[in-house]
């Protein structure tokens, strides 16, 4: 049986997760998704849409879709899900998992890797951030999670952007790119989103293509270079002039939530890259959200694609490098208060 992609959904309170839902779950797609509510808040699913408001822990929707709402293990649901698929007594293609207003995606996207039987029935395709233009500047500045929740997504979409003037949402954009710069962004409406732009992203793939914004990498460049210093941060790149917009906004908040990139012409030695990733794995594995990379090795005519979500790394041989394809790593580490310097002096001396 093919793996079952999932879908972790994740944004604050207000920030229209219901509405996308709802529109998901009602679009005539041909599709039944299986909907876990990681804990019915004030926002669950109206009960319009369900059958009936039973105690039960999986409710069959009217349109065919199912819906469970979980207060303990995300693991247990998820193996009861696909062992009732397997047995023939649910029907679904996909899972969306809703995680509350303030949850960390983290652990809902370890669970994918962690553990054996999950990783044999379902394939975790993305985690969607629902980001409300209106009310983001103060949470972004007062809530670590909400941060967080930028940090760990591979597509952002920003709700009420009509709410919010065009200079407050060019800031937005600018701040949320700077947290996390491989999340396309998307203002949106949630009546209109396409189903291609929510599902079947493969943003957990590991591809050989790293999606970062090439502008922002060439802002970066006079840093990265083998010897250059490093000694400023995100902060001080708002004075290039790159990023006025033609509107001279600054942001005044340094976000402990930052992104940086590496990268190299010179190839990796494996073993001291392992043991670098490792150690610094071990350390700051808690702080680290998202991090991912293409990079080019010694000894292989491969591109190696590593990618982690906390404590948990993996990677995979690529594609060839193409003939006359210029080898350089690049790699994007997305987290919190991660010591820059060190990381990009220990990434330096694991070249050959």
């Amino acid at each position: 049986m093919s793996l079952i992609p999932a879908t972790i959904l994740t944004g604050f309170l207000g920030s229209g997760k219901t509405t996308l839902l709802k529109r998901v779950l009602t679009e005539a797609h041909g599709q039944k998704i299986a909907v876990i509510e990681n804990e019915f808040g004030e926002e669950n699913i109206d009960n319009e849409i369900l059958v009936s408001d039973t105690q039960e822990q999986i409710i069959q929707m009217n349109n065919g879709c199912i819906c469970c709402s979980i207060r303990e293990d995300l693991r247990t649901t998820l193996q009861e899900l696909a062992e009732k698929k397997r047995k023939g007594e649910l029907e679904f293609d996909r899972v969306v998992i809703e995680t509350t207003g303030l949850a960390d995606p983290g652990p809902v996207a370890q669970t994918f890797f962690m553990d054996d039987e999950v990783a044999q029935s379902y394939l975790l395709d993305s985690i969607l951030t629902l980001v409300d233009a209106k009310h983001a500047p103060q949470q972004l500045n007062d809530r670590q999670e909400a941060r967080r929740q930028v940090g760990f997504a591979d597509q952002i979409f920003i709700s009420k952007s009509d709410l919010v003037s065009r200079d407050e949402l060019d800031a937005l954009i600018h701040r949320l790119k700077h947290m996390n710069p491989r999340a396309p962004q998307r203002a949106t409406h949630f009546g209109d989103v396409a189903l291609s732009e929510v599902f079947d992203l493969r943003g957990f793939n590991l591809n050989a293509k790293l999606d970062i914004d090439p502008d922002f990498l060439k802002e970066d460049e006079h840093e990265h270079h083998d010897h250059a210093h490093h000694d400023h941060d995100h902060g001080e790149h708002c004075d290039h002039p790159s990023h006025q917009h033609g509107h001279g906004h600054h942001h005044h908040h340094d976000d402990d939530v930052k992104s940086f990139v590496f990268k190299s012409d010179r190839a990796f030695d494996a073993a001291r890259l392992e043991d670098f990733l490792g150690a610094i794995v071990n350390i700051y594995g808690p702080r680290m959200l998202r991090y991912k990379g293409v990079l080019n090795m010694e000894g292989t005519d491969r591109k190696v694609i590593f990618q982690g979500v906390h404590q948990l790394m993996g990677s995979d041989l690529g594609p060839k490098w193409a003939e006359g394809e210029a080898r350089t790593s690049k790699m994007v580490f997305i987290g919190i208060e991660l010591p820059r310097d060190i990381l990009i002096e220990g990434l330096e001396q694991c070249l050959v």
